[in-house]
């Protein structure tokens, strides 16, 4: 088995973890603007506690592997680009309203795809062109002189710089952060209510880390060959759209199979809960907004260096100084959006 190429080895773990993470979503209800939606506008805070159960989960497995040195945190991206808060504070923004335009972020619009909706096939299609636009193509020189990406020696992490200052693992600074994000989670009166509601989050959470800890091994086992990184959803949208194009060129990578894994486990799920059935956008208007907002996902993504799975759950995960930053940027910029769609601008 450990003869296989390191790409083959690193898109078979993207497939497989990607499965369990695109089912648990599926199952468990975990969608970024469905939580913001409902919070702000429902009343109801059930999807938005499920972050806690993810992050506490995630945060935790992930920082006690890295102690019994089964984990590099500090290889990852978000420890190894020196934190730019202008980068990602506009990218979030940029990212949260695009998705509310669009109805999902590139991870729900995989769930979706999985599930039949071919409004999401859309979504996805757009957003990765947009993304490689601004990673690689014709916008990438304005990018870079707005928003350079600058490596450093030095961890972005809070647990870590925690651990520098005390000489105490980063696991003493993460593990009472986890506990308070599980607590505040479970303390939702529904969710305490809903054990298979919190065990399907807590899958979500294990594929958060699980996906870190794989690429750490694979990392080691293929002597660099294959590098430290989580679940994102924005260039590896068009690395997999790239791959499908020109496999015989290469760029087999967990990326590229955790994309296609995500949209099997949500088929799988749909298929399970007998949820799967074909729809598609019957108007016009909803069509140009998901566009729009689509192109807009891909640029702030890129921006940000990740959406709100990137961020929000794999550099949160790492303690990564850019997350809360990016994610609060993402809510903030949704919130916008949403309210521009239900009441328009003249209220706000």
């Amino acid at each position: 088995m450990w003869d296989l190429p390191a790409p083959v080895l690193a898109g078979s773990a993207g497939l497989i973890i990607g499965i369990i993470l695109g089912a648990a979503a599926r199952m468990g209800d975990f969608c970024t603007l469905g939580a913001i939606e409902s919070a702000a506008y429902g009343g109801d805070q059930r999807r938005a506690r499920l972050w806690g159960v993810v992050l506490g989960v995630a945060i935790l497995v992930l920082f006690g592997a890295e102690a019994m040195g089964l984990a590099q945190i500090t290889l990852s991206p978000y420890h190894q680009i020196a934190f730019n808060p202008f980068a990602a504070v506009f990218g979030g923004l940029v990212f949260g309203y695009g998705m509310a335009l669009a109805g999902n972020c590139g991870f729900g619009a995989l769930i979706r795809l999985g599930g039949g909706d071919l409004r999401s096939f859309l979504i996805v299609m757009i957003m990765a062109i947009a993304g490689f636009i601004t990673l690689a193509g014709p916008l990438s020189p304005l990018r870079v002189a707005l928003f350079p990406e600058v490596e450093t020696a030095i961890p972005q992490g809070f647990a870590h710089a925690f651990a520098r200052m005390t000489d105490l693992p980063p696991l003493v600074f993460a593990a009472p952060v986890a506990a308070l994000l599980f607590w505040l989670g479970i303390r939702h009166p529904d969710l305490r209510n809903s054990p298979q509601t919190i065990g399907w989050s807590v899958v979500v959470g294990l594929a958060i880390a699980g996906a870190f800890i794989a690429t750490s091994w694979l990392q080691r086992m293929t002597l660099d060959a294959v590098p430290v990184e989580g679940f994102t959803f924005t260039v590896p949208l068009g690395r997999a759209i790239l791959y499908l194009m020109t496999a015989s060129a290469g760029g087999l990578n967990f990326a590229v199979g955790s994309v296609v894994g995500v949209v099997l486990g949500a088929a799988l799920a749909a298929g399970w809960r007998r949820r799967f059935r074909w729809e598609a956008c019957e108007d016009p208007r909803e069509l140009g907004r998901q566009v729009a907002g689509a192109t807009m996902m891909g640029v702030g993504g890129v921006i940000a260096m990740g959406c709100s799975v990137g961020q929000g759950a794999s550099a949160m995960a790492t303690l990564s100084y850019s997350a809360p930053v990016v994610f609060l940027s993402i809510v903030v910029g949704a919130l916008v959006g949403l309210r521009q769609l239900l009441r328009g601008f003249q209220s706000v």
